[in-house]
C-alpha cells in the first residue's frame, strides 16, 4: 500500500529525526507505528545513522502490529526485522539474524539485557507509560544500557496515567535525568509535597503550586503530543452514565461491609484486611457479587445485569462491546447473555470485526494495546469501572477511532452510593491532568496549538 501521510504525521516523523531523544504523546488512532517506521526507514538506510534498532513493545503489539505494519507500507521496503520472541532458542536465533529492526515483548527485556551483548544503537519503547514505575525490573534494566543508546523513542498516549510523578521515569530514559533530575527524591521533593498521610507515613503527594507548568516546561523540548480530533476527523463520541440502585437491604449489607469492613451474610464471613482489599472488595459488590475468603462467589444484587439486558434490547441487535471487571463477572454475564462471546483470540477479533458477535466480553487489560475493533461496532458498556485511566482510555480508543464510521456511545453502569461513583470521578480527574499534560506540549503544526 502507497503511503500518503498527513501534515502531522510528517511532521511527527521529521521530529524523530532530528531528535536523538523523543517523547511521541500520540493519541489513540494518529498512526504512530507507521510515523516511527517511516523515521526509521532513513535513519537505517537513507542516513546510516543507525544500524540495529531495537523496538519493545506490549506482546499483541510485538508480534502482531509492527510486523503487519512493515509488510502493509510500500515505502517501507528494506526494512527488515526479526522477531525476539518465543521460547529461549527462537529468541538466540532471532537475534543472531542479520537485520535492522529487533521486536520483542516488554516482558523479554530483562533477559535480553543481562544475557545478550548490547550492540543496540537505538531503542523504540512503545507505551512508554509501561515504565512509569522506577521499581520495576524492566525500567531497571533499560536504565542498565541507556548509556548505550544513541537514539531513543518514547510512545505514548497517556504519558501520567495517575499523576505527574509517573513521568519521572518514563523521562529518565528519555535523557537519563537531564530534564527532570537524576533521581525521583530529588524530582519529588522540588515538585511536589505530601497529600494523604497518617503521621510519618505519606501515602500520596500533590503537585507544588506552579509545579505542572514548570514540569511542562522542562520537557517541552524532547516531547511532542497530539490530539486525535486536531488532525483527523473523528466520530462523535457520546458519554452515558446508567445509575442502578440497589435495594434497601443490599445497600445496608454494602455500607455496613464499608464501615466495619467484616459482615456475615448467610452464615458466610467476608472481611478486608486494609484498605486496598476494602476497595476491591466493594468494586466487586458494586458489580453485583464478591469473593469470599474461600475463592466462592456470594451474590449481591443483579442490579447491573438487568440495566445491561435494558441496554441490550434497545440496542435492537446492534452490537455491544461489553468491558467487565472480575471473573465471577464474566460468569454471571456469560449465564445471563448465552449469546455472548468472549474477546480474546485473533479469530474472535476477525468475527467481531465482520459483525459476527452481538455482545462482545472483553476485559480491559486484554485490550489496552494493539487492537482494531471499530469496524465490529460503536457502543462500549463498562459494566465494571477500572481504576487504571490507561486501560480505561485503550480500551475505549478500540472504537472511538480512526475509521470509525458511526457515533460511538460510551455507558457506564454505576451504581449509586458505591465507590463506582468515586471511581468514575478518578477518571475525570486524571483525564483532566493529563490533559494538562498534554495541552502542554501539543505541536504547532502549520500554525495550529
Amino acid at each position: 500500500m502507497i503511503y500518503k501521510p498527513h501534515d502531522y504525521q510528517k511532521y511527527a516523523a521529521d521530529y524523530i529525526l532530528s531528535h536523538p531523544a523523543t517523547c511521541l504523546m500520540l493519541d489513540m488512532g494518529l498512526g504512530k507505528t507507521v510515523i516511527t517506521l517511516t523515521a526509521l526507514w532513513h535513519l537505517c538506510l537513507d542516513r546510516f545513522d543507525v544500524s540495529r534498532v531495537l523496538i519493545v513493545a506490549p506482546k499483541r503489539v510485538a508480534e502482531d502490529t509492527w510486523p503487519r505494519e512493515l509488510k502493509k507500507w510500500e515505502h517501507l521496503s528494506g526494512l527488515t526485522y526479526s522477531l525476539v520472541l518465543g521460547s529461549k532458542e527462537k529468541r538466540e536465533q532471532a537475534l543472531e539474524k542479520k537485520a535492522f529492526l529487533y521486536i520483542t515483548n516488554r516482558e523479554n527485556l530483562c533477559w535480553l539485557v543481562e544475557n545478550h551483548k548490547w550492540d543496540f544503537d537505538m531503542v523504540v519503547l512503545d507505551e512508554l507509560s509501561s515504565f512509569k514505575s522506577n521499581q520495576a525490573q524492566r525500567f531497571k534494566a533499560m536504565k542498565k544500557v541507556r548509556p548505550l543508546v544513541r537514539r531513543i523513542v518514547g510512545l505514548t498516549g497517556t504519558p501520567a496515567p495517575n499523576s505527574l510523578m509517573d513521568l519521572w521515569a518514563e523521562m529518565y530514559l528519555m535523557d537519563m535525568g537531564q530534564r527532570l533530575g537524576r533521581f525521583i527524591t530529588g524530582y519529588r521533593n522540588r515538585y511536589f509535597v505530601p497529600d494523604k498521610r497518617n503521621r510519618e507515613i505519606i501515602y500520596s503527594y500533590k503537585p507544588r503550586e506552579g509545579a505542572e507548568d514548570a514540569i511542562y516546561r522542562q520537557i517541552s523540548d524532547i516531547c511532542i503530543s497530539m490530539k486525535a480530533a486536531d488532525h483527523i476527523k473523528m466520530p462523535e463520541r457520546i458519554d452515558n452514565v446508567v445509575e442502578v440502585v440497589m435495594s434497601s437491604k443490599e445497600q445496608k449489607i454494602y455500607d455496613a461491609f464499608k464501615k466495619d469492613m467484616v459482615i456475615s451474610i448467610k452464615d458466610t464471613d467476608l472481611d478486608a484486611v486494609n484498605a486496598a482489599a476494602l476497595s476491591g472488595k466493594l468494586l466487586q459488590m458494586a458489580n453485583g457479587a464478591v469473593y469470599t475468603e474461600d475463592k466462592s462467589v456470594m451474590p449481591i444484587h443483579s442490579k447491573k445485569l438487568d440495566a445491561l439486558e435494558d441496554l441490550v434490547e434497545a440496542a435492537n441487535g446492534k452490537p455491544l462491546l461489553v468491558a467487565y471487571r472480575y471473573k465471577h463477572d464474566l460468569a454471571r454475564l456469560q449465564e445471563r447473555f448465552k449469546e455472548a462471546r468472549v474477546i480474546d483470540k485473533p479469530t474472535d477479533i476477525a468475527d467481531w470485526n465482520a459483525g459476527k458477535i452481538t455482545i462482545g466480553l472483553i476485559h480491559p487489560a486484554a485490550a489496552s494495546h494493539g487492537l482494531n475493533l471499530q469496524e465490529g461496532g460503536c457502543t462500549i458498556v463498562w459494566f465494571g469501572l477500572t481504576w487504571s485511566l490507561e486501560l480505561y482510555q485503550q480500551l475505549n480508543a478500540r472504537l472511538w477511532r480512526q475509521g470509525q464510521r458511526e457515533t460511538v456511545v460510551i455507558h457506564h453502569i454505576v451504581t449509586k452510593g458505591t465507590i463506582d461513583e468515586d471511581v468514575l470521578k478518578a477518571l475525570e480527574k486524571k483525564d483532566a491532568g493529563q490533559s494538562a499534560l498534554i495541552n502542554a506540549v501539543r505541536a504547532q503544526i502549520g500554525g495550529r496549538a
